[in-house]
């Protein structure tokens, strides 16, 4: 295949159109978080508060579902995937674009609980079609995935910071290899945290070195017996925490299928309630619930404890719920809310025997984007990297196995609609990931 001048053409395509996607994939996330700063926080103390008042989400939420209805209702594509049917690269058009950025850039800042990784997939494919069009580039089936896988990575690889991620992601997402891909990485992703935490121990126990790729860089606190211990406990109840938030976003998704414009409002306007209710409970920003939880999440890392108890419980619960109201109704992504879920779940059990607080967040961070996204692999990537260590890598990798299977045997919900030109079309729930 490489010596095949086709190929190489593809590949250099490929890589050129990377240039132009990767940058307008990074101003697109500059609009949204540029937004979220000035609607979550400027406004509030340009107007006299110290931070978003109680009611915030009320008048915010209302008109960003009432638009994403429309858009779903009356655009090509839909707006994009539903995030409750998690992350897809197929079924990507040019003529979807118009739609998947007009949904993004009003739901996203006006406080969907949603991040921006489904649409910036949509818009790198749709882009690099676009662009080979403008090329009038050959475009057969087979070059028309490749550019559309190729636009995509580029474009979730702006997010994430990272070309590893990207990629990993979108092999998983297109589901190369069918369903035996993960019938071999499974197993030899276990084994490969098992054999990690046997390799540590025995390194620790005994005082003997086999050499390893350590340059000296400053360790976190060592694990003990108890992380390891704690990890198959706790990643099931997380799992079964983030799967029932996705099933209650089919029941959305399938409630918003009947009258979308009015439907996807209600939703909306319901997830606005749950924000509300939770600054109301705890007497904090009502931004800690709304949006992706990006910034949120850095905050909780860098200072857990100013987060009492009774808070991190009430983000679990009402983050959830609105969690799960925007996964069947408004238009994003399914990771960042499921991130800060997993590190929210983490803290608050960090206090537990034998447990600290990065190897509880490493668990829980796990345990929550894997249910959230079935991507075992790319989880364990993305987790690590955000941990930005080596030595929890075993714990992460145990509680992502375990939170995919898990998942594998719960009850999927109902049908959800897919991606495409028309409102009715409709997809079997197992079928979605």
């Amino acid at each position: 295949m490489l010596g095949r001048p086709e190929y190489r053409r593809a590949l250099v395509f490929c890589g050129l159109i990377g240039v132009p996607v990767a940058l307008i994939a990074f101003w697109f996330l500059v609009a949204v978080h540029q937004l979220e700063q000035l609607i979550w926080t400027d406004w509030p103390r340009d107007l006299g508060w110290k931070q978003a008042p109680w009611w915030w989400a009320l008048p915010l939420l209302a008109p960003a579902g009432l638009v994403v209805g429309v858009v779903a209702a009356r655009f090509p594509g839909r707006g994009g995937h539903v995030p409750a049917g998690g992350l897809h690269s197929g079924g990507i058009t040019r003529k979807a674009l118009p739609g998947v950025v007009i949904a993004a850039l009003v739901g996203l800042p006006l406080g969907a609980v949603l991040g921006p990784e489904a649409p910036l997939i949509a818009m790198g494919g749709g882009l690099a079609l676009l662009f080979a069009s403008l090329a009038r580039a050959p475009q057969t089936e087979a070059s028309t995935a490749l550019l559309g896988a190729a636009g995509a990575a580029a474009a979730v690889s702006a997010l994430f910071g990272n070309p590893i991620v990207g990629a990993v992601l979108l092999i998983e997402v297109a589901g190369v290899g069918g369903p035996q891909l993960f019938a071999v990485m499974l197993p030899a992703l276990l084994a490969s945290g098992v054999g990690d935490l046997i390799f540590t121990g025995f390194v620790r126990w005994t005082g003997f070195e086999t050499g390893s790729l350590d340059i000296g860089l400053p360790a976190p606190p060592p694990l003990g017996w108890a992380d390891v211990l704690w990890a198959p406990v706790l990643a099931p109840a997380l799992a079964f925490f983030v799967h029932w938030a996705f099933v209650g976003g089919r029941f959305a998704a399938r409630f918003v299928a009947t009258r979308t414009v009015r439907n996807t409002t209600l939703c909306a306007l319901a997830a606005a309630v749950c924000i509300t209710l939770y600054a109301v409970a705890t007497g904090r920003s009502p931004a800690e619930a709304a949006l992706s939880g990006e910034s949120a999440l850095s905050e909780l890392a860098r200072n857990p404890h100013a987060w009492p108890v009774g808070a991190l419980i009430a983000v679990l619960v009402f983050k959830g719920l609105a969690y799960a109201l925007c996964l069947g109704s408004l238009r994003g992504g399914p990771v960042f809310p499921a991130l800060f879920l997993g590190g929210a779940a983490g803290a608050l059990l960090a206090p537990l025997p034998g447990l600290g607080l990065v190897p509880a967040m490493a668990v829980g961070m796990a345990a929550s984007v894997t249910a959230a996204l079935r991507l075992p692999v790319s989880s364990v990537v993305l987790v690590v990297l955000l941990l930005g260590n080596v030595d929890t890598v075993a714990l992460v990798v145990l509680a992502a196995v375990v939170s995919f299977v898990l998942v594998q045997w719960l009850p999927q919900g109902p049908d959800v609609p897919v991606f495409g030109e028309g409102p009715a079309e409709r997809t079997p729930g197992r079928a979605t990931h």
